[in-house]
């Protein structure tokens, strides 16, 4: 609100300053020769700027932690400010691991697909998508977009790459930024090899905090254990799970007919579509009262020879049987009989309440003071905690040992839980990770 209020107080000045001046919208302007009373209005009136202001308003883009928060980090601002993601587009910043520049760790690596400090700011406006608005000073501006460019995944080092080429490509504008993150390997920092969580599912990825073992230890887990939160983009695309054996990995016509914008801006209905980029229309946790548009569903060529709705038999089984593999999968992700998954109903702080009837959020319940107070396992590493937090830490049962197949498991778990949509983009895909990872922790005896 400060923020809103000062920005009127700006606008207010700038304006009397205007007429101190004797200044006006009209006349030319620049070399072109723009005649900006004429120019402007073709994209500041109510059918265009002034409603897509209002629609982005209700967007996730234009708020919170995703919008605003990160600003500053390097790491993080590339998907989180407008100038990171210019940055790293116009650069062309490659998701390769490169060798640590620290000489002391030899044989290391880090994740080079970050920004400059430098440009590391600004909230998510419309140059962020359309970089070349006030360029010619007309319509022509909304296009190109920032990106429509393969999107070399970070998860992966950058060796995979999404290319959804349906719609002109537009799809890989949204998925530069909703893709996971890479989980890295404390032994060299690289990024930590599915295929070898596959091929050797017994092995140990962690074993108990004692010094004897704690050289031996791949990961050291923490609540935030996690491939961040854009599973979307590679669920969609088909790419990026953890593939164990058995029923085959396909995608589902989505993923090469369909586009991101096609159902996330399609006309709006309610608080969905547009640049609300939403499908579904209501906010908090996801229940009974949830509405949808299926505007960009039902139009020619997709599902309009059967329209989907809210009770459509399509849409609701596969949801309820993506759901029921979810919570199956999640049964299994335990030690001793006990869950090491986070549970948490408050719609408010976790963004996937309701996808499952114990409203997991992908996290692990490892004790945290200042993000998972009430953890129910200890921290292997409370190195920074205070003395009080140390002690919490030292009363809890010590987090128990991970396999390869396990962290396996979890991964696709994150994936397909937080992707959102209870395999709806990518049905076939989303099924296989999740039937493959139960069976594999059956194998396993899990």
């Amino acid at each position: 609100m400060k923020r809103k209020l000062y920005y009127q107080s700006l606008s207010a000045l700038f304006f009397g300053v205007a007429l101190f001046l004797g200044t006006s919208c009209e006349g030319p302007v620049g070399p072109a020769g723009i005649d900006a009373n004429e120019s402007c209005k073709q994209c500041h009136n109510p059918n265009v700027v002034s409603l897509i202001e209002k629609q982005y308003e209700f967007s996730k883009h234009s708020y919170g932690e995703a919008a605003f928060d990160e600003a500053g980090n390097t790491g993080c601002t590339p998907c989180h400010t407008t100038e990171g993601f210019q940055y790293v587009c116009k650069n062309n910043v490659s998701a390769s691991f490169i060798a640590n520049p620290d000489t002391t760790k030899p044989g290391t690596f880090v994740n080079g697909y970050a920004t400059v400090a430098s440009s590391a700011l600004g909230e998510f406006k419309c140059n962020t998508c359309h970089m070349n608005l006030h360029t010619a000073y007309d319509t022509t501006d909304f296009f190109p977009l920032t990106t429509t460019a393969p999107v070399a995944m970070t998860m992966w080092g950058g060796t995979k790459t999404i290319n959804l080429t349906q719609d002109n490509s537009l799809s890989n504008l949204c998925v530069k930024c909703h893709q996971p993150r890479p989980l890295t390997s404390l032994k060299n920092g690289n990024f930590i090899d599915y295929a070898d969580l596959v091929a050797n599912p017994t092995d140990l990825v962690f074993t108990d905090s004692t010094k004897a073992n704690k050289s031996k230890n791949i990961i050291s887990p923490s609540y935030r254990t996690h491939v961040h939160y854009g599973g979307v983009g590679a669920i969609y695309a088909g790419k990026g799970g953890v593939e164990f054996t058995g029923i085959a990995y396909e995608n589902s016509e989505h993923t090469t007919v369909a586009s991101c914008q096609e159902c996330h801006m399609a006309d709006v209905s309610n608080r969905a579509g547009g640049h609300t980029f939403m499908v579904r229309g209501t906010t908090g946790a996801l229940g009974s009262s949830t509405t949808w548009n299926f505007k960009g569903c039902n139009v020619s060529g997709c599902h309009d020879k059967a329209p989907l709705s809210a009770t459509s038999s399509k849409f609701v089984k596969t949801r309820v049987d993506v759901k029921t593999l979810l919570e199956s999968l999640a049964s299994k992700l335990k030690s001793n009989g006990t869950e090491f998954l986070h549970k948490n109903s408050d719609a408010t702080t976790n963004a996937w309440a309701g996808i499952t009837k114990n409203n997991y959020d992908g996290y692990l319940d490892i004790y945290d003071p200042s993000t998972n107070p009430n953890g129910a396992w200890g921290n292997p590493n409370p190195s920074s905690f205070s003395k009080d937090a140390k002690d919490a830490n030292n009363g809890l049962p010590q987090f128990p040992s991970i396999t390869k197949v396990q962290l396996g498991a979890l991964i696709n778990f994150q994936l397909c839980l937080r992707e959102y949509s209870l395999g709806i983009h990518n049905t076939k895909y989303s099924t296989a990770l999740l039937t493959n990872s139960i069976q594999a922790l059956t194998d396993a005896k899990f």
